[in-house]
């Protein structure tokens, strides 16, 4: 199931007294699933300064990255796309629904702004956890999200990988032995990084969540006992945009899927997405941040792994490494 939130912000413009019905336009954007409440502020800001005619409604739909993009693939009628990893993008690029330049469409390859996975622990940090090294300790219990269903997931057992890779110095029998003490000490594979948030804090269960640092730090302003650990080295999560050209241009909103989509690239979109605790390229914007970013080594897929494609070949393809690590 798809949890569809229809956002009753709407704008009427260019309207004539007497006019006997306007215009009525709805487009979805189909997500991630910890972005509800980003797009939800982003959506009556874009509303705002919209200039088209009639009437506008955006509703939202949100889930683990790559079940939305399957669900795209099986008819939801999606007229853009917010993700979180290149590779549900493609997978729609593959299939005809978006276009094959998508990443040349928009400004940093279409992805507006980025996050990294850090930690949420229990306040107090009982377990000590400071970095990647304590969570394959003996009694540290460990929630992120599956891999297999989740970008989230895939971008944390990508950087536990790539910090093993570092830290043992390519050292596999090393790394192996690391990486099946971490996914051992993972107590809960949630299908998307929200569910693995409410694992966390609602049903209290583990001593570590690794999620986005944008999560971490929303989930720890807002609910007192828990609080933020920031690796000194973690992975780049860039959060790919697209407009789903298959939908868009038989719906004819591919006018406002691209509005929509550029504003997350002006000043205002960027200060608004940074007040979620993402990462943007705005320059001004991070220097207005910066007392709540700190300075991160980030490892980049492309160069720890070649590419997406190749990583999920090797990782998370059936029979990959992580099917493997699970086995053992």
């Amino acid at each position: 199931m798809y949890r569809h939130l229809a956002l009753a912000a709407t704008m009427a413009t260019g309207l004539a007294a007497g006019h006997a019905q306007a215009q009525q336009t709805e487009i979805l954007n189909v997500s991630y699933d910890i972005a509800r409440e980003l797009y939800a502020a982003i959506n009556p800001a874009f509303l705002e300064q919209w200039d088209g005619e009639g009437e506008l409604t955006i509703n939202q739909s949100h889930a683990g990255s790559s079940t939305q993009a399957r669900a795209i693939l099986q008819g939801l009628q999606a007229d853009l796309v917010t993700f979180n990893q290149v590779t549900d993008v493609n997978i729609l690029a593959e299939n005809g629904f978006v276009a094959e330049d998508w990443q040349d469409r928009f400004p940093n390859n279409a992805s507006p702004y980025y996050s990294l996975p850090a930690f949420m622990v229990r306040e107090g940090n009982p377990q000590g956890v400071e970095g990647w090294a304590d969570l394959a300790r003996d009694g540290v219990s460990v929630i992120f999200p599956n891999p297999k269903t989740s970008g989230n997931g895939r971008y944390t057992y990508l950087a536990a990988l790539a910090w093993a890779e570092e830290e043992f110095d390519g050292n596999e029998e090393e790394v192996q032995s690391y990486m099946r003490d971490f996914i051992g000490n993972v107590e809960v594979f949630d299908t998307g990084g929200r569910g693995a948030t409410t694992t966390f804090v609602e049903r209290g269960i583990g001593d570590v969540l690794i999620t986005f640092e944008a999560e971490t730090l929303n989930i720890s302003e807002e609910t007192p006992g828990y609080e933020v650990v920031v690796p000194a080295q973690s992975l780049l999560a860039e959060f790919p945009v697209a407009i789903v050209d298959r939908v868009a241009e038989n719906r004819g909103t591919e006018e406002i899927a691209r509005a929509y989509l550029d504003f997350l690239y002006t000043t205002e979109g960027q200060e608004i997405v940074a007040s979620f605790n993402n990462r943007v390229n705005d320059e001004s914007v991070m220097e207005a941040n910066a007392d709540r970013f700190p300075e991160v080594e980030l490892f980049t897929v492309e160069e720890e792994f070649g590419s997406w494609a190749e990583a999920q070949e090797a990782h998370f393809a059936s029979g990959g490494s992580y099917d493997q690590l699970l086995r053992n």
